[in-house]
């Protein structure tokens, strides 16, 4: 919190800063914190990324998303998160 002076009453007020700086971990560090693992079946495979089981009908979609997660892990999170919340 700042503490700011209210022009007006002369008083100091608390307020929130007007930046908000958010520790955003590091590509690499997000990577090494989720492990992931790929269990093929007779049609497609499932992917395991942490305590997440995802199923793909096709091996190359998997790779895809595989893919996608490992280039940008801080959106894929986001866009997953949003897909498994509105599975529930």
């Amino acid at each position: 919190m700042n503490n700011t002076i209210n022009e007006q009453a002369g008083t100091p007020v608390l307020s929130e800063p007007t930046s908000s700086h958010q520790y955003k971990p590091k590509r690499v560090e997000l990577l090494r914190d989720y492990e992931i693992s790929i269990r093929f079946l007779s049609v497609g495979c499932l992917v395991r990324v942490g305590c997440k089981e995802i199923a793909f009908s096709s091996i190359s979609e998997a790779m895809e998303n595989i893919n996608r997660y490992v280039n940008d892990p801080h959106e894929e999170i986001k866009r997953w998160h949003m897909i498994f919340e509105s599975q529930e």
